[in-house]
């Protein structure tokens, strides 16, 4: 029997496991408050409450259990919240053969639209970024010292259903920024599954970032999405104007400007993007949505 556990059930996690379900024959999902164990029950999986501070011993039977690991939970102050409590246990268990590591583009920093890749160094610039890179340190070397691969998988902007700019244009929510030189990369949730169940296969370590072909500015999939709605897109702000609303986070996020290659994705694992820019995946979506109002 192969089990799963998953430090933070979400999107990406529940999307892989809907497309690969023969994966693992147990899947234990992690929630930090009891209605969140519920929630993870009712999608079907064993749901284990974890408050990212103490090993109960529910968890701890967790840990000895897993032959992997899936870390989504955000790192903090003290790393990644699983390895902060439970690194005896991992250490100590019989069953453990691999992490995944999801993590984000965001420690490469600003590059004012240059391009990066694995080898770039990364510079955070924020104490939130400094807590990514930290855990996944810590985790490539826990792995190290184990003999264990540990997969750290840099996603670009996640898009997918119920996800994507459609959902922003139809609640009126959408926010057309300019930036002059911005560019963000993106990756739709299904081929973040696919990435994955790569990873598995071929017992892949180290880093790896998981993006699409495609650096765009940030308001085109907006324009895009809106066309295909047959809507006229929202009007454009400027980003000096937008700033005035953003959070610390937002701020943080529009302040780099990077592109990001993939090579080592295909090259390396051969994962062939179902969605390679994000008019593929935004086309596809739409035929979702129509398909779903016929």
């Amino acid at each position: 029997m192969t089990t799963l556990l998953a430090v933070g059930l979400g999107y990406c996690a529940r999307h892989f496991l809907a497309a690969f379900p023969a994966t693992f024959d147990r899947v234990i999902g992690t929630a930090r408050t009891p209605e969140g164990v519920a929630k993870v029950q009712d999608a079907g999986f064993e749901g284990v409450l974890f408050d990212g501070t103490s090993l109960t011993p529910a968890l701890a039977d967790a840990v000895a259990a897993a032959d992997v690991l899936l870390l989504s939970a955000p790192p903090e102050a003290n790393g990644d919240p699983l390895l902060a409590v439970a690194r005896a246990a991992l250490t100590a268990s019989p069953a453990l053969k691999q992490i995944i590591y999801l993590t984000t583009l965001g420690v490469y920093g600003d590059h004012q639209g240059g391009w990066v890749d694995e080898d770039t160094p990364p510079k955070a610039g924020s104490a939130r970024l400094e807590r990514r890179l930290a855990a996944e340190a810590n985790l490539l070397a826990f792995g190290a010292a184990r003999g264990i691969p540990v997969a750290v998988l840099r996603l670009a902007g996640i898009y997918g259903p119920g996800r994507n700019a459609f959902v922003q244009v139809l609640a009126g929510e959408a926010r057309r920024i300019e930036k002059p030189d911005q560019v963000f990369n993106r990756i739709h949730v299904d081929d973040i599954s696919t990435t994955i169940a790569a990873v598995l296969a071929q017992r892949f370590g180290g880093l790896l970032n998981v993006t699409d072909d495609l650096p765009a500015p940030p308001g085109d999939p907006i324009v895009f999405a809106a066309g295909l709605l047959g809507l006229a897109p929202p009007p454009a702000i400027s980003f000096s104007e937008a700033a005035k609303t953003m959070s610390p986070m937002a701020l943080s996020f529009w302040g780099a400007s990077k592109r990001v290659r993939n090579t080592r994705l295909k090259a390396a694992l051969g994962v062939h993007l179902a969605y390679p820019t994000y008019a593929e995946g935004l086309s596809s979506l739409h035929k979702q949505i129509t398909a779903e109002k016929a």
